[in-house]
C-alpha cells in the first residue's frame, strides 16, 4: 500500500513538473524568435522604473508586478485586446520569472487566453544573458 502511495505521489509530482516546464521558454529560444522577427507578444510586468532601465524590444509595458492585487491584475487587461486579436504566442516577462509571472499567466488565462499560446520567460529579465538586446526608456 505504501509503495503504491509513493509511486502515485511521484507520478503526480512528475506530471505537474512537466506541465509547468512546458509553459516556460528559455532565453535562447526567445532570442531566436526575436532574431528571426517571429511575431510574439511580450507582456512585460516589471515595475515602471525597472522597465525604463531595461526591457526586451517590442515589450508591452504593464507594470503589473507582482500581479497579486486586483489593481495590479487590471493592468494586464490593457493587453487583452491585442492578445485576443492575434494568434501570436504570448510571453510573460517578469523580473525573475517566478510568482509574479505565474500570477500574470493565471490572470491572462482566466480572461480567456489559451494556455497553449502562453509561456513565461525562464529566469525573467534578471537571468536574460543577451544584455546587448536590452532597450532603455519607454
Amino acid at each position: 500500500m505504501l509503495k503504491k502511495l509513493v509511486l502515485s505521489f511521484t507520478l503526480t509530482l512528475a506530471s505537474a513538473t512537466m506541465a509547468l516546464a512546458a509553459n516556460y521558454i528559455e532565453s535562447q529560444e526567445l532570442k531566436e524568435l526575436l532574431d528571426k522577427k517571429t511575431p510574439v507578444i511580450l507582456v512585460d510586468i516589471q515595475p515602471a522604473a525597472d522597465f525604463e532601465k531595461q526591457h526586451l524590444p517590442g515589450s508591452i509595458e504593464t507594470n503589473a508586478f507582482p500581479a497579486k492585487t486586483d489593481e495590479e491584475k487590471a493592468r494586464l487587461d490593457k493587453v487583452l485586446a491585442r492578445i485576443k486579436s492575434s494568434k501570436d504566442p504570448v510571453v510573460v516577462v517578469c523580473p525573475r520569472g517566478k510568482s509574479g509571472a505565474k500570477n500574470s499567466y493565471n490572470h491572462l488565462e482566466s480572461k480567456g487566453v489559451s494556455e497553449d499560446r502562453m509561456q513565461i520567460l525562464e529566469g525573467g529579465i534578471a537571468e536574460w544573458p543577451f544584455k546587448e538586446l536590452f532597450v532603455t526608456g519607454r
